[in-house]
């Protein structure tokens, strides 16, 4: 598969699954920085994000962005128990590869392969899909990951079971579904709101 130019604007659209550093352009018009109040502002939670399109398109309700913005970092950066960031966000990224969402993929996908130091694998999941074959325990992650994405009523107690199987506790099975479950609503959003480009050199 290869890039894509989108004639009426002229920016190239990535279609190939990547850990490159990747840019998203709006559809809609993002709030302009210098028109944010207060509570825009806060509802970033991080004040840097004010730089980001996605983000300050999302501001237009703050409310919906800072409850998005806790849950998400509640499910990724959460240290106090439960599965190891690395395969968060492994879910997040076999959410993402299953869903089409190239941008998304791209970041966590990132992350997974710096967290767990395994490259190899990660770039097997970009390349290959959620069919890959990785190892019992991510294969279990991913296969979890892929039901709630696909069917959320198809994931059951087989997938309990093998992810009981390859070690996880109670707080870690929790992570991988709601690790999946955010990105598989987190891909629809971003999908439905823009489209990824390589990011400016």
């Amino acid at each position: 598969m290869t890039d894509k130019t989108i004639p009426q604007s002229g920016h190239v659209v990535p279609a190939v699954f990547t850990r490159d550093m990747l840019d998203w352009l709006p559809w809609l018009a993002p709030m302009p920085a210098e028109q944010m109040t207060e509570r825009h502002l806060a509802s970033l939670v991080d004040a840097a994000r004010v730089k980001s399109d996605y983000f300050r398109l999302l501001a237009r309700d703050p409310d919906v962005l800072e409850a998005r913005t806790r849950t998400d970092k509640d499910i990724f950066y959460n240290p106090d128990a439960g599965l190891p960031r690395a395969e968060r966000e492994l879910a997040a990224a076999a959410t993402s590869r299953l869903n089409g969402c190239i941008y998304c993929a791209s970041v966590h996908a990132r992350f997974a392969a710096t967290y767990s130091k395994r490259v190899p694998e990660v770039e097997k999941l970009l390349a290959e899909g959620t069919g890959a074959d990785l190892d019992k325990r991510w294969n279990a992650i991913v296969a979890a990951s892929v039901a709630l994405t696909a069917t959320p009523v198809a994931f059951g107690p087989g997938h309990i079971d093998a992810l009981r199987d390859c070690g996880l506790d109670d707080e870690a099975i929790v992570d991988v579904i709601n690790a999946a479950s955010f990105f598989n609503w987190a891909n629809r959003l971003m999908l439905s709101l823009g489209e990824p480009t390589p990011a400016k050199a």
